[in-house]
């Protein structure tokens, strides 16, 4: 990419008066990086979610009777998971700032397809466990490795969409996922069903990894897929409209960064966030399917009443995700009308007996999934400085972890007879309490916004960019460097 002086680049000219030849080069940067980057991220985590799910599906077709599974045992398998998760979470926000991302998720995804298929081969409890456990740690990547990519090429106005787009990736790998399983599971030969579940989607995940080794460029400079001209508006754009330039340039671990996403309280309300709606998901996620069992419908049919929770969240994240990046003040009201119909829900199944009432409340479950991309996209919204992004990033997948270990746990082996009522209360208290942590957080944004106004002026927030990046007309120097939320003239928080 030719360099060109940062002072005599133009970024007035993405302001509404912009010629045509220039909004021609925006909307064509913008879909060629949505073709590329954002498809790239929406099929990754299909695969990322179906290697999830397919445990829930194997439990029902016999992985616990081969695997001679008894007691608290499955629950911990569906926990291990997050151990491995835990334990990689910090080195490997290191390692995606440090590496060519791209080769480094080739890599990932290619062990972890391994892994995925290996798992066939269990045959007790020790095998399993240390095939999740590893499992844990190769996923540990995906997560944080997609929030990094997402602030590297979107604007703060396009995070919120994109990032719901590329979660989106869940429920449609939960869909996917469940018609396979209700085909696979009608064979019988020479394999059980569950272990055909595993191979296959294993190896699906391994060739797709290497797809992106050619799929997915390390940086901006390095797209092939874009022009020279359109690599520098690529770069330029979010320099001017995102959090920053994210490249190996200004990659330095920066201890300083750390410790002010330690000291910031925006970081312990995400924190709070993401534990907080993980209990009900790892829960939900690893016993769905033994939950609607429960419920007295047959194994074949509860992997069919998972499709319409899968198109139910899908369409819940797609949504809530445009809004976000349409209203740029709407996220923390979303993450509570996204988890108002889990509270009723899970109020619901742990009152009621009736199989048809109990059916329509576990739908109304799945909206709650939507509250950590949303989480994820103000995350990406409200923070500058690489160090501190990626710090905040690993606080939130370590509590993101934490709440899915625990979330198994909720569902207790004894209680399966009569649908598990512990954890529906648990479920309604954690959505409960994420309702009043989002009012409060939108309380302190509100707060932190009018003290900016008050100490910088009003006058300078006016004069920056629509994002509120704090940029001038041009872009200078000081633009390309990594500096922080904290340090930056004119920057408001979304909320």
């Amino acid at each position: 990419m030719a360099n060109k002086d940062p002072a005599q680049v133009d970024v007035g000219e993405e302001r509404p008066e912009v010629n045509e030849a220039t909004q021609a080069l925006a909307k064509r940067v913008l879909r060629k990086i949505d073709l590329r980057i954002l498809t790239f991220m929406f099929v990754t985590y299909n695969f990322n979610f179906m290697d999830k799910i397919i445990l829930s599906s194997a439990a029902v077709f016999g992985l616990s009777k081969d695997t001679h599974l008894h007691g608290t045992q499955y629950s911990w398998i569906s926990s291990i998971f997050y151990f491995g998760y835990l334990v990689f979470e910090y080195p490997t926000t290191l390692l995606i700032q440090k590496l060519p991302i791209g080769k480094f998720l080739f890599a990932v995804l290619v062990i972890w397809g391994a892994i995925v298929a290996c798992t066939a081969a269990c045959s007790n409890f020790g095998g399993l466990a240390a095939c999740r456990f590893f499992l844990g740690v190769a996923e540990a990547t995906i997560s944080p490795a997609f929030v990094y990519i997402t602030s590297m090429w979107y604007t703060r106005d396009e995070i919120p969409t994109r990032t719901g787009v590329w979660f989106a990736g869940n429920s449609c790998g939960g869909f996917i996922a469940s018609l396979l399983a209700y085909a696979i599971g009608q064979i019988t030969h020479p394999l059980a069903p569950w272990q055909w579940m595993f191979i296959i989607f294993g190896v699906a995940t391994s060739i797709w990894g290497i797809f992106v080794l050619f799929l997915l460029p390390d940086t901006i400079n390095d797209a092939k897929f874009l022009t020279e001209e359109e690599k520098q508006y690529a770069e330029d754009r979010v320099v001017v409209s995102g959090t920053g330039r994210t490249n190996q340039s200004n990659s330095a671990w920066k201890k300083e960064q750390v410790l002010e996403c330690l000291l910031d309280p925006k970081t312990w309300f995400f924190a709070a966030i993401s534990v907080l709606t993980q209990i009900p998901n790892g829960g939900t996620g690893s016993f769905g399917n033994l939950a609607l069992k429960g419920f007295g419908f047959t194994s074949l049919q509860t992997t069919l009443m998972t499709l319409p929770a899968s198109v139910i969240s899908m369409t819940t994240i797609l949504a809530t995700g445009w809004l976000a990046g349409r209203f740029r003040n709407a996220t923390t009201l979303l993450i509570v009308a996204v988890v108002i119909p889990p509270v009723v829900g899970s109020a619901l199944i742990f009152s009621l007996t009736n199989k048809g009432v109990r059916l329509f409340a576990y739908y109304c479950l799945q909206t709650g999934p939507a509250a950590i991309p949303l989480a994820l996209g103000l995350v990406s919204a409200n923070y500058k400085g690489v160090t501190k992004k990626m710090t905040v990033t690993a606080i939130l997948f370590v509590t993101y972890c934490a709440g899915n270990i625990a979330g198994p746990q909720t569902f207790i082996s004894s209680e399966a007879s009569r649908g598990y009522p512990t954890a529906f209360k648990a479920i309604l208290i954690c959505y409960g309490l994420v309702i009043l942590i989002a009012l409060a957080f939108r309380a302190y944004l509100t707060f932190v916004n009018l003290r900016r106004d008050k100490s910088e002026g009003l006058s300078t927030a006016a004069a920056a960019p629509p994002d509120g990046s704090g940029s001038g007309k041009h872009l200078g120097q000081d633009d390309y460097e990594d500096v922080t939320d904290f340090n930056t003239l004119g920057f408001r928080y979304r909320m």
